[in-house]
């Protein structure tokens, strides 16, 4: 369905303009071509080897691989015969790119690698840290929050870095997030989007801006004010796609190239969640619950809401770290008869994973999972659990825990988003890899008791970072109007209210007492084991 009716006379004028978003995950990188009324006309894909592990916990990447396989990406799209055939390459009038977050790069005063990237994956701490000026100390301990300060500067990239490779530290002239290594490659600018700063660096996400010379993070961090990048507001421009960029990517020389924001940010725009009163729930690797504010509202105590790829918004988010990752973790421990049987009936392997789910009653006969694979800042000592199996129980049940479990998650994260904007949510746009599942939005829509709205295109972070651009570029006076004209609802998930009283049970009377009746149990794990760390 395309929708025009929206779309200011700016964008009518230019309806064959095209925005190129260059789209940076963690599984793949992907070269995507917008129109100015969200219609997505082509698409390249290639996957990626997410990362190589030198020491049990890490997760690294070559930094020039990333470059490498943006390059080839491009060169793919080009080379297909619509793309050729209709001219799309001459019809971009801007790229934006729009990666995952947390991932860092060090590069020496020449602008090259001084080792792999460390992605957000990787789970290294280092080593207890120096103390930093007895007054912030004392400030910590008296707000309660020394133990996050302390994860904080352990979980540091740099602080490690500069612990165990200080050569390599003592020669990082720029240590850059992988948006900004990629901007640099594109334009030759060591600049970035606010929307795209989300790690363990000295920013102040109140004020949206690299944090002042006084402020606690310059002395719980190594890094220097000089070796971080120029940033500019999403929408604004970077620079130029330079004449090495375009001999290795196939963008025209001086095609302008757009501030956009992280992944996540780009998919809380794309699927159009503009105010408070919707939210953008993301089945990705990490699951999250996302609401856009103009204020700034914390999802929890001390922990900062992102940035938001609107500029001078924020993005307040709820995240289960390991999310749907326990889906692919699944699929490949107990699902490979479903994968092998897709390829043979040449039919997508979701849809079998569906038929699996639907083998099961809602509330999986009493088997409920929490979803704590990986911990957070707030319940460092956490793990998964898997609690109220008999010997009814199948692999189609513990699949479906999963999905209920994620769910149930996600709505306690709702729950106390709500209380903290003191806004209540009427509305879910669900976006991400598990989306795709019929399965996984309906009994969304069933724990949640809300409509579960499915975009109509899953390409979400890169469509939002296209409205980026296409604001930029001046085809739209707001966000406001791009969203209308851009965005859309493809299929809805109603409710069941039959499931719904069971689910609110379950989420009542069980879900909600886990954590803190197993809290004790995991921190006996902890002392006995040291995991996890």
């Amino acid at each position: 369905m395309t929708k025009t009716s929206s779309v200011t006379n700016k964008a009518a004028d230019h309806g064959d303009d095209l925005i190129l978003t260059i789209d940076n995950g963690t599984q793949s990188v992907r070269a995507l071509l917008f129109d100015l009324q969200g219609n997505l006309v082509a698409k390249s894909r290639i996957e990626l080897e997410a990362y190589f592990s030198r020491n049990p916990g890490w997760a690294e990447q070559n930094a020039d691989y990333f470059w490498q396989m943006l390059g080839e990406c491009c060169q793919l799209l080009w080379r297909q015969k619509e793309v050729i055939d209709k001219g799309y390459r001459e019809k971009v009038t801007a790229v934006t790119v729009t990666t995952q977050r947390g991932t860092v790069i060090n590069l020496d005063k020449n602008g090259q690698a001084l080792r792999p990237a460390i992605l957000w994956l990787d789970q290294r701490l280092c080593q207890k840290n120096k103390a930093m000026p007895w007054y912030w100390r004392a400030a910590f301990t008296l707000i309660g929050q020394r133990k996050v300060i302390d994860y904080f500067r352990r979980k540091s990239q740099a602080n490690w870095l500069e612990q165990h490779e200080p050569e390599v530290w003592k020669n990082t002239d720029k240590f850059l997030l992988l948006s900004g290594f990629l901007t640099h490659r594109l334009s030759g600018q060591y600049k970035d989007s606010i929307g795209s700063i989300v790690g363990y660096l000295p920013f102040d996400y109140k004020k949206q801006n690299w944090a002042k010379a006084w402020d606690w993070k310059w002395h719980a961090l190594p890094v220097k004010k000089s070796m971080l990048p120029t940033l500019v507001k999403p929408g604004d421009k970077l620079g130029e796609i330079t004449a090495e960029a375009a001999a290795h990517t196939g963008i025209k020389v001086g095609t302008s190239l757009m501030a956009s924001a992280s992944d996540k940010a780009c998919e809380v725009l794309g699927s159009g969640c503009i105010s408070p009163n919707t939210a953008s729930l993301s089945y990705g690797t990490t699951a999250t619950i996302n609401t856009n504010n103009i204020n700034y509202v914390e999802p929890q105590a001390f922990i900062p809401p992102y940035p938001s790829a609107i500029p001078d918004h924020y993005n307040s988010e709820v995240m289960i770290y390991r999310g749907f990752w326990m889906v692919n973790w699944f699929k490949q421990e107990f699902g490979q008869n479903e994968i092998d049987k897709a390829e043979t009936l040449g039919v997508s392997a979701e849809s079998l994973f569906d038929q699996l789910v639907a083998q099961v009653a809602p509330g999986s006969m009493g088997l409920m999972l929490q979803p704590y694979w990986s911990p957070g800042l707030k319940n460092l000592e956490a793990k998964g659990a898997i609690i109220g199996f008999g010997d009814v129980h199948t692999r189609a049940h513990i699949y479906r825990s999963i999905l209920e479990g994620l769910a149930y998650a996600l709505r306690e994260g709702k729950e106390t988003l709500e209380k903290r904007q003191k806004c209540k949510i009427t509305r879910l746009i669900v976006s991400g890899g598990g989306s795709q599942s019929d399965a996984a939005l309906q009994l969304t829509a069933d724990i949640f008791n809300l409509p579960a709205h499915r975009p109509h295109t899953f390409e979400t972070s890169g469509l939002g970072a296209a409205i980026n651009a296409a604001v930029g570029k001046g085809y739209f006076d707001n966000y406001q109007q791009a969203t209308d004209a851009m965005t859309r609802v493809e299929q809805t998930f109603y409710p069941d209210q039959a499931n719904v009283m069971l689910y609110n049970k379950l989420y009542q009377q069980v879900y909600r007492k886990m954590y803190r009746q197993l809290k004790p149990i995991y921190q006996n794990i902890k002392k006995i084991t040291g995991y996890p760390e």
